[in-house]
């Protein structure tokens, strides 16, 4: 945090830094999404977007566009602020958590729900903003209530519960009179209140399982992973064991996905973002500061991104040109600086540093206004234009998401050419070429592009059709091109897009456009509270594709059994659960794995037992037998524990022969998390009765790198479905 920030919004609380937090399930188990998300490091940051705009923008851009994540804004229930010093509701009210339940400004559980698996069938993970390091602050004289009516006081949190042994206080641990004096003393930073908000105790094993708790919710619901705000301010340790509490994702069945915000400005190496790099990765803000000060000064400086004093290695960075707090001070680019911005998103989605990220949220002129909402605080749908920026779903930013995807594999730029200071070209090995013109008259010139001769479409100006190109041709010849690129703009060039490669698919007609359904008669036996029903949901259109807002009603029969009769195509393998919904729609899913059937040519019935797998065809009267986890999994997840002596800021990596071990490349290491120090530990899923080779190294805050000794080490992942290996460091 910057202490411009700090002592602009101190009277207010106008920052609200975010960080993680905490509460159960309501409705017990999870669901496997049966979807292929994008292959994408791309994220679409839509920052106060409500839940049904964000679903939207996910099925008709995002998706479509090959966008690999889409990062939402806190859904936690905040305080509710009708008056303050900012204006009514103003956009830091949701930085403030009052309970863990999901009913924000932004919508309420099922709302959120359901965007995240409108979001999945469309390919997209869901990335959201974690608030963990504190609770509502203390001094708030707007409001006391959340946006769902829970009241809070002081250090006290019914909701949750909290109390105020679970906050810092000065003295416990904090060495002040309560806040932040010294921004480079580790021990103020990590145990006193940041802007009056109350500091939570995340030294407290009862904390730490309130915060991963709130987090296993969302991982429940099908959250993919979290951007952390304010990690600055909790331990590292602290955040380790919390992490380790996590579960793996429904989606993929794999780690969370983490992003830190590690404001930059200390001296202090310790508060530096290269030394929380073990527990996740971080945003770089010093690249976006970098990018400001190239695209308001000479574009010819971008050739030396490489020698820039960047917050950590590209291989841990969640790279942006701007976000909601640094646009706000002015030392990045906005939306106001415009063809600059625009410009810059180009440049960040093609240049090869960490995982990037396209910024859009409302308009603004006052910097604590709210975003369009109703008189109670609820934001209103996004509609693109004067209240809201959609620079993700323009034509020239989802043609750069292409661009990016398709030269994702290649982490180095070749033939950087600096036409003058304020045009540049550049290529990404024989996938992709962009050039750059922040200048206000068209410029001429040739580029080596690295690509095969051939026609090629500008994916700035349109897509490519089955017969040519919607916007500007670039013929390459010899691996040259001679290119005019307009003033204040870009033209940018792929392998994959050529004339007669159109993207979009020929339509697929459904079962009953051509005939080819069966009537299927689902039946399962379950136990329901009152107000519940039962419903199925399953893989396929026709079962609602995992989607539980829209899942089949069953009909409630004689001895606990509930049924329906559904029309699906013929001759295809389908996998299906059933869930329980109860009036306020809260869904209840079974925790069994998915069950899984294959229809005929012939009617059948399948009989099942809420919560136990395995499913009875026809009127066979004997059940199938429940397959055990090792008998219907084909990975296996495998936890190392290594024992490494470290110096500070120095972390430990897992690097070997199989692609999960980012095969062999350590800058795709995998990271070991330091919560039981000098143990380093990590589960890693594996293919079951597969040999590989693997060594641990270190790397320090520069991104040096470390091998130990000695040959490479060897396993066999065996059957079960999970093992343990113990190492030491040699």
């Amino acid at each position: 945090m910057s202490k411009v920030r700090f002592r602009a919004a101190l009277a207010a609380v106008a920052f609200a830094a975010t960080g993680l937090v905490s509460v159960t399930l309501a409705g017990g188990g999870t669901a496997s999404a049966a979807v292929t998300l994008n292959d994408s490091e791309v994220t679409a940051n839509l920052w106060e977007w409500n839940w049904p705009s964000v679903a939207a923008a996910c099925t008709n851009h995002l998706g479509p566009a090959g966008y690999g994540a889409v990062q939402v804004a806190p859904p936690q229930e905040s305080v509710s602020l009708p008056t303050s010093a900012d204006g009514a509701h103003p956009w830091y009210e949701v930085y403030q958590p009052v309970s863990y339940r999901l009913d924000s400004r932004f919508g309420d559980r099922a709302q959120f729900a359901s965007m995240v698996t409108t979001c999945h069938n469309a390919g997209v993970r869901v990335y959201v903003d974690a608030v963990v390091n504190h609770m509502a602050g203390t001094n708030n004289a707007g409001g006391t209530t959340g946006y769902a009516g829970t009241a809070f006081t002081g250090y006290s949190y019914p909701a949750v519960p909290y109390s105020s042994a679970d906050f810092h206080h000065p003295g416990d641990p904090c060495p002040t009179s309560g806040g932040i004096s010294d921004w480079n003393n580790e021990a103020q930073v990590t145990g006193c209140e940041l802007l009056s908000l109350s500091d939570l105790y995340t030294e407290k094993d009862y904390v730490r399982g309130k915060i991963a708790g709130y987090l296993n919710d969302l991982i429940g619901i099908g959250v993919d992973g979290f951007r952390v705000d304010a990690v600055k301010h909790i331990r590292k340790d602290d955040f380790a064991n919390i992490l380790g509490r996590l579960n793996n994702t429904t989606a993929e069945n794999k780690r969370p996905y983490v992003a830190q915000e590690i404001f930059d400005g200390a001296s202090n190496n310790a508060l530096k973002a290269a030394a929380f790099t073990g527990n996740g990765d971080v945003l770089d803000f010093a690249y976006a500061k970098g990018i400001r000060s190239a695209f308001q000064g000479s574009i010819s400086a971008l050739a030396n991104v490489s020698s820039w004093a960047l917050d950590a290695p590209s291989a841990n960075v969640f790279a942006m040109v701007t976000n909601h707090d640094l646009e706000r001070d002015g030392v990045v680019l906005s939306y106001k600086n415009g063809t600059d911005y625009t410009l810059a998103n180009y440049f960040a989605l093609a240049y090869p540093h960490g995982k990037p990220s396209v910024y859009d949220s409302f308009t603004w002129t006052n910097r604590n206004s709210s975003p369009p909402a109703d008189g109670n605080g609820f934001v209103t749908a996004a509609s693109c234009g004067a209240s809201w920026n959609c620079l993700t779903q323009s034509t020239a930013i989802k043609g750069m998401v292409g661009w990016a995807n398709t030269a994702k594999a290649v982490k180095s730029v070749s033939d950087f050419t600096t036409v003058n200071a304020n045009v540049i070209g550049f290529h990404r090995g024989d996938r992709a070429w962009i050039g750059i013109n922040d200048s206000g008259s068209a410029s001429t010139s040739q580029f080596s592009t690295g690509l095969a001769n051939g026609a090629y479409c500008d994916v700035i100006t349109g897509t490519p059709t089955t017969t040519g190109c919607t916007g500007t041709t670039v013929t390459v010849a010899s691996g040259t091109a001679t290119v005019t690129i307009p003033a204040n703009s870009a033209v940018a060039i792929h392998a994959g897009a050529k004339p007669g490669t159109d993207p979009t698919p020929t339509p697929t007609p459904t079962p009953t456009e051509t005939g080819t359904t069966v009537a299927e008669t689902f039946t399962v036996t379950a136990t329901v509270n009152a107000g519940q029903s039962v419903y199925l949901v399953g893989s396929i259109p026709a079962l609602a594709s995992w989607n539980p807002v829209n899942a089949i009603p069953l009909t409630a029969g004689a001895n606990n059994t509930w049924s329906a009769t559904v029309n699906l195509p013929k001759n295809t393998a389908v996998e299906f659960k059933y869930v329980k919904k109860d009036a306020s729609g809260n869904v209840t899913w079974e925790t069994n794995a998915n069950r899984t059937v294959t229809t005929t040519t012939a009617a059948q019935s399948f009989t099942s037992t809420f919560g136990t797998a395995g499913v009875t065809v026809g009127t066979d009267p004997t059940p199938s037998p429940t397959p055990t986890p090792s008998e219907t999994a084909t990975t296996t997840e495998v936890t190392f524990n290594a024992t490494v002596t470290t110096t500070y800021g120095t972390n430990v990596y897992l690097v070997g022969s199989p692609a999960s071990l980012g095969s062999w490349n350590p800058a795709n290491a995998i990271p070991l998390s330091s919560a039981a120090y000098p143990v380093w530990s990590k589960a890693i899923t594996f293919p079951k009765s597969t040999p590989f080779e693997y060594k641990l190294i270190k790397k320090d805050a520069s991104g040096n790198v470390t091998w130990e000794s000695g040959a490479n080490r060897t396993y066999t992942t065996g059957t079960t479905a999970t093992s343990t290996v113990t190492l030491t460091w040699k």
